[in-house]
């Protein structure tokens, strides 16, 4: 335990090395999963360059959305809690502050929205402001993000290096204008550039050149969060934004639950079988969760919306499949994780930007899974995943709250997974180890074979005994 990490109850939060519990049978369990860590940092960015206050309304309260409130107040913004309606914690009033004030340091953490979207307003600030990140995240891709600050007029000191960290010399307001960026490492480029935009002097023209572009579905959360303020984005091509310089409106905006923080719950019931709602699911979304439903049932899963939640049944077992993850990176642990106990093998593709995420994704996973006795594949772009046999033994989380969270879910079939670091998910979901030990309490041995449990007895079919 580490007395500087509570929920929201005050009760304090496990870290380090952590057993991950087995499901003894079908799960049964309905859940509601904290705010969206993208639509809560995006928020908080629009409501310090509103025209007035904003009230975010359940809002998440993680390491990585501390570190954007920290940054802000860094540059004056005035950021208050107010007692808050749902399970999560306190609501959150923004008071914004023109210009920006500089002469301060700001930690980003591991926080890549942090980063990214700091980046673009630091020009606003008067005095420098130098970004700075964890040791483990300085290597996060920050070169494209630079060359397109200065080519809007930011002035940027960085030694040369292209990365973290760096000194901007605000002066109050940035010229903006037309800018070309190969934002194919990382969407976010693209994000904090449209986030700053309304304020630049004269907009943003942005015009991406590289290759894919990762998770679209972040950039048109971006979009449909700035429209939401009153600020219209034009897409004249693919690839290309038109931001006129404008006000940004002060509005009230509800978070909506994280939608990738809730595909390990869902993703639970196809390995262990059995049932799992996760509540408050919205009808649209902009977020990559939201594809969850229809990769899920590809994979064989039983998927139903009703009352407001989603719903996944687990079904006679895990297909494999070739799966384009280009759109929703994010989601490739949790999917990595049920490829290892499908009916064949699986290989994930377009995410060769998840390299470049809080550790190499596709590195850490092959890895790890082969240190289980498993067999994974690197490729170009993704992964090929080839069931086998699993055993028990340390699942490193690198830092990475994916990671460990895949880990958890390995470790609902396969006895003697012990993950190294379980705290790692507090970066997004602080609430991870309770609500998971919550998850595999409500599972139960009904002692005979139905569709709901095959996928639950077949996975431990496969598991061996953990060495000594």
């Amino acid at each position: 335990m580490n007395a500087d990490r509570y929920s929201h109850d005050g009760g304090p939060r496990p870290r380090g090395r952590w057993s991950a519990p087995v499901a003894d049978g079908p799960l049964r369990a309905a859940l509601a999963v904290p705010g969206s860590k993208s639509l809560t940092n995006r928020e908080l960015i629009l409501a310090a360059l509103a025209e007035g206050p904003s009230i975010l309304s359940a809002p998440l309260h993680s390491d990585d959305s501390a570190r954007m409130i920290e940054a802000l107040q860094a540059l004056g913004v005035g950021i208050e809690r107010l007692e808050g309606s749902g399970h999560f914690g306190d609501d959150l009033e923004v008071t914004p502050v023109w210009p920006l004030r500089g002469g301060t340091e700001i930690d980003c953490g591991q926080a890549g929205t942090v980063m990214r979207f700091v980046a673009g307003l630091a020009g606003f600030a008067r005095g420098d402001v130098t970004l700075t990140a964890h040791e483990s995240a300085l290597h996060r891709p920050m070169g494209a993000m630079i060359k397109a600050l200065r080519d809007v007029g930011v002035d940027i000191d960085d030694g040369g290096h292209w990365s973290l960290p760096f000194t901007v010399r605000g002066r109050g307001h940035t010229r903006g204008g037309e800018v070309t960026i190969d934002a194919s490492a990382s969407s976010q480029f693209v994000s904090g550039l449209l986030l700053a935009a309304p304020r630049f002097d004269v907009g943003l023209h942005l015009i991406h050149s590289g290759g894919r572009l990762p998770s679209q579905p972040h950039i048109d959360m971006t979009i449909e969060s700035l429209g939401h303020r009153g600020v219209h984005v034009e897409r004249p091509a693919p690839g290309e934004w038109v931001v006129p310089a404008g006000p940004v409106r002060a509005k009230d905006i509800a978070i909506e639950p994280d939608l990738s923080n809730a595909a390990p719950f869902l993703a639970a019931a196809m390995i262990a079988g059995g049932t799992v709602s996760i509540t408050g699911w919205p009808v649209h979304s902009t977020q990559p969760g939201a594809m969850l439903g229809d990769i899920l049932s590809l994979m064989g899963a039983r998927v139903s919306r009703r009352g407001g939640a989603m719903i996944v049944t687990g079904g006679a077992g895990i297909t494999g499949v070739d799966l384009d993850l280009s759109a929703a990176g994010e989601l490739t642990p949790t999917i990595f994780a049920l490829a290892a106990f499908a009916d064949a093998p699986t290989t994930l593709y377009g995410i060769g930007h998840i390299r470049g995420h809080e550790t190499d994704r596709i590195a850490a996973l092959i890895g790890e899974l082969r240190g289980l006795g498993g067999e994974a594949h690197e490729l170009e772009d993704g992964i090929r995943i080839v069931p086998r046999p699993l055993h028990g033994g340390t699942w490193h989380a690198h830092g990475d709250h994916r990671m460990a969270t895949t880990g958890a879910l390995l470790g609902l079939a396969v006895p003697g997974v012990e993950i190294d670091d379980i705290g790692t998910t507090a970066k997004t979901l602080p609430e991870f180890p309770e609500l998971w030990l919550g998850l595999v309490e409500g599972a139960h041995d009904t002692g005979h074979a139905d569709a709901a449990g095959t996928a639950s007895r077949s996975s431990a079919a496969h598991a061996e005994e953990a060495p000594a």
